[in-house]
């Protein structure tokens, strides 16, 4: 197992629940957090532990972004007009790597990361390979044409275990997605709830 792969089954173990929604998830068997002292783990969580708890888990859905990297996305979802939750939410679905995932290019949120850093990517005909890359509607998002034939992009098309979300507009034949709209939380469709209300309020509170 990759020092990737492991990290990202911790991260379903240590919130006990699926959240990439895959079926080999340690959590399918279990539901309780990692080490030994896992199984203890069933205390109420304090407001502070609930609000703690969905930043982990929103911002690990990503790719376990950093605190530094977070944050700034969240500064920019308060700063526009509108709900800052529903903001920030759309504004983590503009990431181009969280694109290239939706669009099922990559089969993990982790390979798309890679995937636009190695080059592989063009927005618009152009290359990016930046993952943070923040996508606008109208965007054209598409595989390089010597990337197309790319054992891991036939492997994410066939996974059954999640569908293209109807912001994007995706062909996998040509291998080219289409940035239709920003979603809110309601259109995205992760494996299980995400409170990007609590995470509002956690930086309300403790900066």
């Amino acid at each position: 197992m990759t020092k990737r792969t492991a990290a990202k089954y911790k991260l379903d173990r240590r919130m006990g629940e699926n959240v990439f929604g895959r079926a080999k998830s340690p959590v399918n068997k279990r539901e309780y957090g990692p080490g030994q002292h896992g199984q203890r783990r069933k205390n109420k969580l304090s407001d502070f532990g609930t609000q703690l708890r969905a930043k982990q888990k929103l911002k690990g859905y990503y790719g376990d972004l950093t605190e530094k990297q977070f944050k700034r996305i969240y500064t920019d979802a308060a700063r526009v007009t509108g709900d800052t939750g529903e903001n920030l939410v759309g504004f983590l679905e503009r990431r181009l790597d969280a694109v290239v995932y939706r669009a099922k290019f990559v089969p993990t949120i982790w390979a798309a990361r890679q995937f636009v850093n190695h080059a592989h990517v063009l927005v618009n005909g152009k290359s990016v390979n930046i993952p943070s890359y923040r996508v606008k509607e109208g965007d054209v998002i598409e595989v390089r044409a010597k990337s197309k034939q790319m054992g891991l992009i036939q492997e994410a098309i066939a996974l059954t275990e999640r569908d293209v979300p109807d912001y994007l507009e995706v062909d996998h034949n040509k291998l080219t997605a289409t940035f239709v709209r920003q979603p809110g939380l309601s259109d995205v469709p992760y494996p299980v709830i995400m409170q990007p209300n609590l995470v509002v309020e956690f930086y309300a509170k403790n900066g």
